[in-house]
């Protein structure tokens, strides 16, 4: 009887092994990066203003008062939520489905297709023009600038990105980091401009990926990191084992049983 015990449990452990077991091989990051060396950008290319952007407007000057008609009103107010779990509400401007915002005093103004930079100067052009305000001073950022992690990451999460910059591999490591189970050299890339969605594969692995277009991710782009054979091939396994150590912890029970007795 106890060299039948033995040998259950022997099976028992072959079993939790061979469902366990995961080729480290390409469990690490940049796998075949080897050595390289290239130039960072000064600074990220702008993405246009898109339809359905909540944009922060802010607009001052020298004289305090005059500036402050330009700032009193907003037509929505948003609601965020940075990487860190914090929420806030802070006003701001809804691109409608034309394509305008519409401020006090300017009324409305075509935003879509142009960028924060394009903005600002054609709002400071029509403030000069129009002699509402000496040296004005105006400040753009996007409020609804996120991006999403999903799949074999340790959170999946919206991380909301204040300073409109981040990378690919911030936005896993806020997402907890891909697993062990991830495959790192075929992530989903969901990105979407002017109603039309692009999905793109990206291998971590690569060299090319620190030069690629997708190293910087833009707002509302969606990582997808899909699971490894080896985390499939477990689940399977388990799937098929599992009535079969249920069945052998039973005759178990009852040998045990019988035993005590």
């Amino acid at each position: 009887m106890k060299t039948q015990l033995k040998h259950f449990t022997f099976f028992c452990l072959i079993i939790l092994v061979a469902t366990s077991c995961v080729s480290t091989k390409r469990s690490t990051y940049f796998y075949d990066a080897g050595q390289l060396q290239f130039k960072v950008p000064d600074d990220v290319k702008e993405i246009p203003i898109q339809k359905g952007d909540i944009l922060y407007i802010n607009i001052n000057s020298l004289n305090a008062e005059a500036s402050a008609i330009f700032n009193s009103t907003n037509n929505i107010n948003a609601s965020t939520t940075s990487s860190t779990g914090t929420s806030s509400n802070i006003g701001g401007y809804l691109v409608n489905n034309e394509g305008y915002i519409q401020l006090p005093v300017l009324g409305y103004i075509k935003a879509a297709g142009l960028s924060k930079k394009e903005l600002k100067s054609y709002i400071t052009n029509q403030i000069l023009e129009k002699k509402l305000l000496l040296d004005p001073i105006v400040t753009i950022r996007q409020m609804n600038y996120e991006v999403t992690v999903l799949g074999e990451v340790g959170r999946p999460t919206v991380i909301t990105v204040p300073s409109e910059k981040i990378s690919m591999v911030k936005a896993l490591g806020l997402a907890g980091d891909i697993t062990i189970y991830g495959r790192k050299d075929n992530v989903l890339l969901i990105r979407e401009h002017d109603g039309e969605r692009k999905v793109t594969r990206i291998d971590l692995n690569s060299p090319s990926f620190f030069t690629s277009p997708y190293y910087y991710l833009e707002p509302n782009d969606v990582i997808y990191v899909e699971a490894n054979k080896n985390k499939v091939a477990s689940v399977n396994r388990t799937q098929l084992l599992l009535p079969a150590v249920l069945s052998g912890l039973s005759v178990v029970a009852i040998v045990l049983d019988r035993i005590i007795k």
